[in-house]
């Protein structure tokens, strides 16, 4: 089996540590341990002291049912049994596709979008055929393209909503045309849904809600603020597909953790709170982002819907030269982006606004400088 490296992980792994201003990463401004207690009245103090007596062993093996349940929270139509915790939602597509996917299949998938969710169905011999995307739609796909792409040999397809990394975000009612179509083959529709749209959306409704073959993928990291717990999660209505997925769970993972288990489930029964700090975040955050673009004449952007993840264009940059561009941005300014060849779309990067807004602001003033001295 083979693979191709995966181009933005690749990229952070080398600079991430190196920047000053990180307006790069897609998370919402990650809560230090501290912000996470003080979401409880007693400002945490019950459930260190209950934590400080717990065993480290491997605890529970799938997810504690406190989790399950806080969980299955965030769905209509899914049990809590049905869910199944993993390393963050990398390990929830990681072991849906190698689950389901065998050589041979057929595979269509967003694209771009998050890597994993055609490369990895390539490395197990699938046969994968890209869905584009497309700046003039605003980065939505065509389902004409869809409905000629589709066979009888279609196994499944791969979907990020928000995608990652242009933050569009596909409404209820395209997703329903996407099902639509899967039917008629009796595909499977998996969706990374890491990027939940904060802006009180009322089309937007994961996909295990809306079809019986529906895959919804999540974690803490992106919209819940807390990367550094390690704790995703893999949610379906079939209680035998949910079994399924338990036979491959146990030969790649045994479990999450008793610590993260536990912080996960205080983050998730305090979600409200989570989200109305991070809805705030996004919007001040968005609105300086906007502002910025519409007064600085060499970039243009699509504007991502309340997510925390944006793709910016550089108007008056060779394509060719946008990971160097990156890289002396970097090493020049202290200003870290995620090149956009890195989703085999140069000529753009990824912007991770919900950073501070202090950083937000310097970064993007920095960026502006750096754009008119570069190549001058």
């Amino acid at each position: 089996m083979k693979i191709d490296g995966f181009g933005v992980e690749e990229w952070l792994n080398v600079w991430e540590k190196e920047a000053v201003y990180d307006i790069a990463q897609s998370t919402i401004s990650s809560m230090t341990l501290q912000e996470i207690l003080n979401l409880e009245e007693d400002k945490g103090q019950s459930f260190m002291s209950h934590l400080m007596q717990e065993k480290f062993n491997y605890g529970w093996i799938e997810g504690s049912p406190e989790f399950k349940q806080e969980v299955a929270k965030l769905y209509t139509k899914v049990p809590a049994e049905n869910i199944l915790a993993t390393n963050g939602a990398t390990g929830a597509n990681h072991l849906v596709l190698y689950g389901l996917i065998e050589p041979g299949d057929h595979v269509i998938a967003e694209y771009p979008s998050y890597q994993q969710l055609y490369d990895i169905p390539r490395s197990l011999g699938a046969e994968i055929e890209f869905w584009q995307i497309y700046e003039s739609e605003n980065w939505y796909p065509r389902l004409d393209e869809l409905r000629q792409m589709i066979r009888p040999n279609t196994k499944m397809i791969c979907l990020n909503n928000a995608n990652n990394p242009t933050g569009t975000t596909l409404n209820r009612a395209f997703l329903e045309e996407v099902i639509q179509l899967a039917r008629t083959v009796d595909a499977y529709v998996l969706v990374d849904e890491v990027y939940l749209p904060l802006d009180d959306a009322e089309d937007y409704a994961p996909i295990v809600d809306l079809y019986e073959k529906g895959i919804s993928t999540n974690s803490l990291s992106k919209t819940y603020s807390v990367p550094g717990v390690r704790l995703g999660w893999v949610a379906t209505q079939d209680e035998k597909l949910a079994d399924e997925f338990r036979k491959y769970r146990d030969y790649t993972m045994i479990c999450c953790g008793v610590f993260d288990d536990a912080l996960g489930t205080l983050v998730l029964k305090h979600r409200d709170k989570v989200l109305a700090r991070n809805k705030e975040i996004v919007t001040n955050n968005l609105q300086i982002l906007r502002e910025w673009v519409e007064n600085e004449p060499l970039v243009s952007m699509i504007f991502p819907k309340a997510v925390s993840t944006s793709f910016v264009k550089f108007e008056t940059l060779d394509p060719a030269q946008t990971e160097e561009f990156c890289v002396a941005l970097l090493k020049n300014k202290g200003v870290l982006l995620v090149p956009g060849n890195r989703f085999d779309l140069p000529g753009y990067a990824r912007l991770g606004y919900c950073t501070d807004e202090k950083t937000l602001r310097e970064g993007l003033s920095a960026l502006s400088q750096f754009l008119r001295e570069y190549n001058k």
